[in-house]
């Protein structure tokens, strides 16, 4: 060994009181670095929570999305039940003739009725029903005036005759009743 790797004792205090004397200058670093990981930490965290805001408004505006496309489906499906529906209504309107014309013929008027109750068959199972007018309070979000008459025999604003059957899918009219209103 040279004489310089040969320490005596005296030497070894003092190098260790030098190398105490540097670390509170390390403490402090890790103060600092302790500080700046906080502020680092705090930094990520309130982006964690911008982006966690942005994911919950995403979704939420999906959902929305989900749900306007669903009703929209909805509407379009019940829009052309309804004109497919109504494209049948002067089908509905002959043989309703048909059945009030007298005839002599029992098996033709009785292909009429079976055809006219086929045809409601199909009707009631689209959804689509008659609205009721005869005998009825007049509402205009149901009936169409084309003519009013002065009779005792009903009550005011009230159906006395029916000249055209009206329907309806669901809540929505598909054809107005045509209707004479008794004053």
């Amino acid at each position: 060994m040279s004489e310089q790797e040969k320490q005596t004792p005296q030497e070894e205090v003092l190098e260790a009181e030098t190398e105490i004397q540097e670390e509170p200058e390390v403490v402090d670093a890790p103060e600092e670095e302790t500080n700046s990981l906080q502020a680092e930490l705090e930094a990520l965290k309130q982006v964690n929570a911008q982006q966690k805001e942005q994911f919950l408004r995403l979704a939420a505006e999906y959902e929305n999305y989900r749900r306007r496309t669903a009703k929209e489906k909805e509407s379009i499906w019940t829009d052309v039940k309804g004109e497919t529906a109504q494209k049948f209504l002067p089908v509905y309107d002959n043989l309703e003739r048909a059945l009030k014309q007298e005839t002599a013929d029992e098996a033709y008027k009785k292909g009429v009725e079976m055809t006219m109750t086929q045809l409601k068959t199909v009707l009631e199972q689209l959804g689509v029903t008659e609205i009721p007018a005869l005998g009825q309070t007049f509402d205009p979000n149901l009936h169409n005036a084309v003519m009013h008459v002065e009779d005792e025999q009903f009550g005011e604003n009230t159906v006395a005759e029916v000249f055209q059957a009206g329907f309806q899918l669901g809540e929505k009219v598909i054809r107005f009743a045509m209707v004479k209103v008794a004053n």
